[in-house]
């Protein structure tokens, strides 16, 4: 694929797959970066696929049977994209509001109301810390689930681990961190 085809493609798409980005994720900025991404994906799969063999490029030229192909190719992986990246904010949220809930209701004992805005961000710090000293097998498994998303069977065949193990390994890992936090004072029970 020549430069001029890359820029072609580029100019025939980068504003549909962005807007179809921003309607799903609703960050221009993030969208922006899942339609760059789609696009450079398409570009390396290209690249790779005519070694191999033809891709959609034949003779330097779209095939016209092969463009309505690579247009829904481009929007799926965009959609996809925008959809893991939702997933993915939506369980970083609920994973940091479930530990700030507990947080902020010991704080609110402790510390007068027109403090408490500045307790609640001192309390998500205190989680990504604690996440931050937990051993490497723990901090990677709380990750992976809470924060990209993934689930054990993805986690498993990107690990090699049994889908059991890390079952055990999650609720391990929850398990200490739910003792970090309240050693840190930033949870009240376990």
């Amino acid at each position: 694929m020549t430069r001029e085809e890359c820029i072609d493609i580029y100019r025939r798409y980068s504003r549909k797959l962005f807007n179809v980005s921003l309607r799903i994720v609703g960050d221009s900025g993030e969208a922006e970066e899942i339609m760059q991404d789609t696009v450079l994906k398409f570009f390396r799969q290209e690249m790779e696929g005519r070694q191999e063999k033809e891709g959609f490029w034949q003779a330097g030229k779209i095939a016209a049977s092969q463009e309505g192909k690579m247009a829904a190719w481009l929007i799926r992986t965009c959609v996809r994209a925008s959809i893991d990246a939702v997933r993915r904010r939506k369980r970083e949220r609920m994973f940091f509001e479930e530990y700030e809930a507990v947080g902020k209701e010991e704080y609110s004992e402790s510390v007068e109301d027109d403090q408490m805005g500045a307790n609640s961000g001192m309390g998500i710090q205190k989680i990504k810390d604690a996440i931050r000293e937990l051993p490497d097998s723990y901090r990677i498994i709380l990750t992976l689930v809470l924060i990209e998303g993934l689930d054990y069977e993805e986690i498993s065949g990107l690990t090699g681990t049994s889908e059991g193990a890390l079952r055990t390994q999650y609720s391990r890992a929850r398990k200490v961190l739910a003792a970090r936090l309240k050693e840190m004072k930033v949870i009240e029970y376990v």
